[in-house]
C-alpha cells in the first residue's frame, strides 16, 4: 500500500464496524468475487505482532524482496530508516506486493526504535554478537521487531546499541552472512511458522483491524479506488 506516514489519519476511523461492513459491500461490487475471498480467507491471517525494520537499503531488489516475503509470511507492517539511500520497493521483484503491505519511513534510527517502543515491540537486531540466541530460539511472546542492515555493512553501531536482543541464523559454510533479502525470509518462515503454533499468543489482527485493512486493499484493487471511495461515503452521508 502506499507509504503510511505517522500523521496519517485512518480514513475510517470515525466508522462503526457496521458502517465499515457496509462500505467493505459496496467496494467490493467494483472487483472480481475472487479477489473478495482472498481479502477474506488472508485478512485473518495477517499479523502486526512480528513486524520488520530496514536500515538503509539501497538496491531497490532487495527491498522489492524483502516487502515480497512480509506479503508471502502475512506480515503487514515494514518499518524502513532512510538514512541516505531512498527505498523503492518497485519492479518486478515484489510482484504487486508494495499493494499489500504497509510501509513506515523513518530519516533516523532513533526514530523508528522510539516510535517502535510507544507502540510495544521488543526490538531485535539480525546479527552475530556476544548476548545473541539462534533464531529458532528468540522469545516471541511478545510483539517483536526483526531489525536488518543495509546491504554491504549491516546495522549500523547505533542500532546495535540500542536493540533489546540479538539473534543469528545458523550457517555451516565458509560465507559468514546471507543477503539481507534471504535473511528477511529465514526469520520470518522461522518465526511466523512458530507464532501460529503457539495456541495462547494473541497474534491475529482485531476484527476492526481485518476490516479496515481489507478496505485499504479494496482502494487498491479498484482502479481511481480513492474517488469510487469518495462517492461512496458521500452516498453514506
Amino acid at each position: 500500500m502506499p507509504e503510511i506516514k505517522n500523521n496519517d489519519q485512518d480514513l475510517f476511523a470515525a466508522y462503526t464496524l457496521a458502517q465499515k461492513q457496509q462500505l467493505y459491500e459496496a467496494l467490493c461490487q467494483f472487483f472480481s468475487e475472487n479477489k473478495r475471498s482472498l481479502f477474506d480467507r488472508l485478512a485473518p491471517l495477517r499479523t502486526r505482532h512480528i513486524s520488520v525494520m530496514v536500515e538503509d537499503i539501497y538496491q531497490s531488489h532487495n527491498a522489492a524482496a524483502v516487502l515480497r516475503s512480509c506479503d508471502c509470511f502475512g506480515v503487514q507492517d515494514v518499518h524502513v530508516v532512510e538514512r541516505t539511500n531512498t527505498f523503492n520497493p518497485a519492479g518486478d521483484v515484489a510482484v504487486g506486493s508494495s499493494k499489500w503491505v504497509d510501509y513506515h519511513k523513518y530519516k533516523s534510527t532513533q526514530e523508528a526504535y522510539n516510535q517502535l517502543r510507544s507502540q510495544g515491540y521488543r526490538i531485535v537486531a539480525t546479527l552475530p554478537h556476544a548476548n545473541d540466541t539462534l533464531i529458532g530460539d528468540l522469545d516471541i511472546s511478545k510483539p517483536t521487531v526483526l531489525v536488518f542492515g543495509t546491504e554491504l555493512t549491516g546495522l549500523t553501531q547505533e542500532a546495535v546499541d540500542m536493540a533489546d536482543a540479538y539473534v543469528k541464523i545458523p550457517m555451516y559454510g565458509f560465507t559468514e552472512s546471507f543477503n539481507i533479502s534471504v535473511s528477511a525470509a529465514l526469520c520470518l518462515f522461522s518465526v511466523t511458522e512458530r507464532m501460529r503454533s503457539l495456541p495462547n499468543l494473541n497474534w491475529q489482527l482485531s476484527e476492526d483491524e481485518q476490516l479496515g485493512l481489507k478496505l485499504h486493499w479494496s482502494m487498491q484493487a479498484i482502479s481511481g479506488g480513492e474517488k469510487v471511495l469518495e462517492e461512496l461515503l458521500k452516498r453514506m452521508g
